[in-house]
């Protein structure tokens, strides 16, 4: 763990503040990693920071993702198993790691200021709540409990005394509640304690506009997820910070499915055509070759 004992890791404490910076201007792309070598990948690619996806962690354990179809299944990824990815992914880096936290794992306000302050201990830089449920019958918390989440997120962030960007999401637009509630919660997250606003969903640049235009804070957009903005429009809309969620990985099991049929089916080896090889995997994940290691 980064933080033990009301001690402070140094560089963690480094690396956590220097992501914070990273929010007061500009706009930056934030990758999503699901696991130790993903991360090591996104890092030698040059990122500042990187941050992770639920959904790749649940994929990698052959687990659903939170959403609706977890309501009639078992197996959703665990507080303790997410931490514990988080925490070899925030290891294997040497830059600043931003924890999918979901909804806190626990839909009370105790839940969520526990999940924060586990996220700082494994050595989070920050780390996003959201006000999704699960739930068809009611998919959002309700607005006042939602603010109340925040806040008792905010209030585990002053406790640990770490350097740490909240973010406050809003599954809104994704659950068809529209862009004005988007635009409420937002600022109502952003008021109670939020670093940055989330909205999932907002992709076109009217409505990206309208949320930067709108909110007081700054803005989080995910893209890769339907018709997707380049950095360059991204940021002359005004967006803080870009992520790609699960996207990344998916495409990857994309590629996987399509090798599990080509061999199932054809019995030929025309996926391996375009692998990477060996000697430059095994030279990124040498460790001497991490970041600040000696």
């Amino acid at each position: 763990m980064a933080w033990l004992n009301g001690g402070v890791d140094t560089g963690q404490r480094a690396r956590a503040q220097s992501f914070v910076e990273l929010h007061r201007s500009g706009c930056f792309l934030l990758p999503n990693a699901w696991d130790a070598g993903s991360a090591r990948v996104l890092e030698a690619a040059g990122f500042a920071a990187i941050a992770t996806t639920s959904a790749g962690v649940a994929f990698s354990y052959g687990r659903p993702d939170h959403d609706f179809r977890a309501e009639a299944e078992e197996g959703r990824v665990d507080q303790a198993t997410m931490m514990r990815r988080i925490g070899e992914i925030t290891g294997a880096v040497g830059i600043p790691v931003s924890a999918d936290l979901e909804e806190g794992f626990g839909p009370d306000v105790q839940a969520v200021a526990t999940t924060i302050a586990e996220a700082i201990a494994v050595g989070a830089a920050g780390g996003n709540i959201e006000d999704f449920t699960g739930v068809r019958a009611a998919p959002l918390f309700d607005e006042v409990h939602a603010v109340d989440r925040v806040r008792a997120a905010r209030a585990a962030v002053a406790a640990s005394g770490a350097p740490f960007v909240l973010v406050g999401r809003t599954d809104a637009l994704l659950v068809g509640a529209g862009l004005d509630e988007a635009i409420r919660r937002s600022n109502a997250y952003l008021a109670a304690g939020a670093d940055c606003a989330f909205v999932p969903g907002a992709a076109d640049a009217d409505t990206i506009a309208t949320l930067v235009r709108e909110l007081d804070g700054p803005l989080n957009v995910v893209m890769g997820l339907t018709a997707t903005l380049t950095m360059a429009e991204l940021a002359d809309l005004g967006v803080r910070r870009v992520t790609v969620g699960g996207s990344i990985a998916r495409m990857l099991y994309r590629h996987l499915f399509d090798a599990a049929r080509e061999l199932a089916d054809h019995g030929t080896f025309g996926y391996a055509d375009d692998q990477l090889g060996q000697d430059t995997l095994n030279e990124l994940f040498t460790r001497r070759n991490r970041p600040g290691a000696e």
